[in-house]
């Protein structure tokens, strides 16, 4: 076998291991909520402001709510606009994740929803 196959087959089931470690979208979406709280700012405004506290999130927005992915698929932050601001629902992979710590996402999910 070349080096090169032995190089391509390594990087592929390095990460055929990944992709099976992490959570997918329809599991974290299912999980139970950790955080559910009612906030008197828009979501772009709570949005915006968790995305400068948690320069490693990646966020979507669609149909109408925003979701921003923390960690390698490890908290998943839903803010969904409402009559007078936006809710905010915050679900946890049941993985272990060590990246972000829930009080440290807590005490940002508090400091950008008031």
């Amino acid at each position: 076998m070349s080096l090169h196959r032995l190089a391509v087959s390594a990087v592929t089931a390095t990460i055929a291991l990944a992709a099976c470690s992490s959570t997918s979208g329809p599991e974290l979406r299912a999980s139970k909520p950790v955080i559910y709280v009612s906030s008197a700012r828009t979501a772009s405004d709570i949005s915006s402001c968790l995305e400068r506290m948690l320069p490693s999130a990646q966020t979507t927005r669609n149909a109408g709510s925003t979701e921003l992915l923390v960690g390698p698929n490890a908290w998943l932050v839903t803010l969904t606009p409402s009559g007078y601001g936006s809710t905010v629902k915050v679900q946890k992979s049941d993985g272990e994740y060590s990246g972000l710590p829930e009080p440290e996402l807590r005490f940002d999910i508090a400091r950008c929803t008031t």
